[in-house]
């Protein structure tokens, strides 16, 4: 597997993977709104994506289809991951673990911390994702609850503190 900062090519990557989400999340693919964010995370050097490094290594494979994405963005002292998925086929691979390490080395500056909004632990996905597990195994802590997902499901920021 290979991380990498995203290109503009793989919006269509980032669709792919929002599409395979869209039932924890809400509508993602056909909103302009998440297309301008991921194109704007791209232009800004502030996403990254994996790919399976023998698809990206083949020349009849012009655009793998991608194992994860992740958005990021920055308030010094304050990163935030602003969305972070893994493709249903690549789960459990380490591929979450591998973006949020490549990110951990190339953004944060510490004395800081990271937080991300997940799911609250009543929301069907809290589980069946598995983001609050992998969270806390990448040493976050559950913190606050914050507002609603566009779903109407419930969140809840995880911090993790970097010195």
């Amino acid at each position: 597997m290979i991380v990498r900062l995203a290109r503009e090519q793989d919006l269509s990557g980032f669709l792919g993977l929002a599409a395979q989400v869209e039932h924890w999340f809400g509508p993602m693919v056909d909103d302009p709104g998440f297309s301008g964010a991921v194109v704007e995370h791209v232009r800004g050097g502030r996403a990254l994506v994996a790919v399976d490094q023998l698809a990206a290594a083949r020349p009849e494979t012009a655009q793998p289809p991608l194992l994860g994405g992740l958005l990021f963005g920055s308030d010094a002292p304050t990163f935030h991951v602003h969305w972070l998925v893994v493709s249903e086929q690549a789960r459990g691979r380490g591929v979450g673990a591998a973006l949020m390490a490549e990110v951990m080395t190339r953004f944060v500056t510490g004395p800081g911390t990271v937080e991300v909004v997940t799911f609250g632990a009543d929301h069907p996905g809290a589980v069946a994702s598995g983001a609050r597990a992998f969270y806390e195994r990448l040493g976050f802590i559950p913190a606050e609850t914050t507002d609603p997902g566009p779903e109407g499901g419930s969140r809840q920021v995880y911090r993790l503190t970097v010195s």
